[in-house]
Formats: C-alpha cells, sequence, structure tokens
C-alpha cells in the first residue's frame, strides 16, 4: 500500500491548547493507518499521539498496532527523528 502523506505542520485544537502536528509516522492498511503524531502546543509543551485514520479520516479510539507491523513503523521512523527520539526516552 502507498502512503499519502498529509501536510505537515498542520493546525490541531484540544480542549486544553492549540498547536501544530509537526511529525508523523503510520502504516497504511486496507481500512486503516495506526498512526504516532508529534504535538506542539503553541505553548510549548509537546505531547506524542498514538491514534489512527480510517477511511482517511482522523478516529478518536486509541491506536492498535499489529506486532507484525513494527518493523514497518519501525523504518517508517526514520523520517521522523524526534518521535524516534521520544520512544527511544519511553524505552530507556
Amino acid at each position: 500500500m502507498t502512503n499519502k502523506p498529509r501536510p505537515l505542520p498542520r493546525p490541531f485544537s484540544m480542549p486544553w491548547g492549540t498547536g501544530r502536528i509537526t511529525e508523523e509516522v503510520q502504516v497504511v492498511r486496507d481500512h486503516w493507518e495506526p498512526t504516532i503524531q508529534l504535538m506542539q502546543y503553541d505553548d510549548g509543551e509537546q505531547a506524542l499521539r498514538f491514534c489512527f485514520y480510517s477511511g482517511g479520516r482522523f478516529n478518536r479510539n486509541p491506536m492498535m498496532l499489529s506486532v507484525g507491523d513494527l518493523d514497518e513503523m519501525a523504518d517508517a521512523l526514520d523520517e521522523a527523528p524526534r518521535i524516534k527520539e521520544l520512544l527511544r526516552r519511553l524505552a530507556r
């Protein structure tokens, strides 16, 4: 499957703040795209969001990543160095 990249950066709005999604990686499957996003808030805070898209639309349910998808997601992280570094910190 081919990846249809979404434009970056792009804005987001949460009840507690606004900002921009500045990095994003995903694996594209027939019916959904498990996705990790780096969210940079206007106040300087950063967050990782684990989510998925279905039919090109953002879904608010939690991301589930198949063990079979780990290698492809790891390869995608080569294009998102800040997300990759934050995940390294998480896995220390």
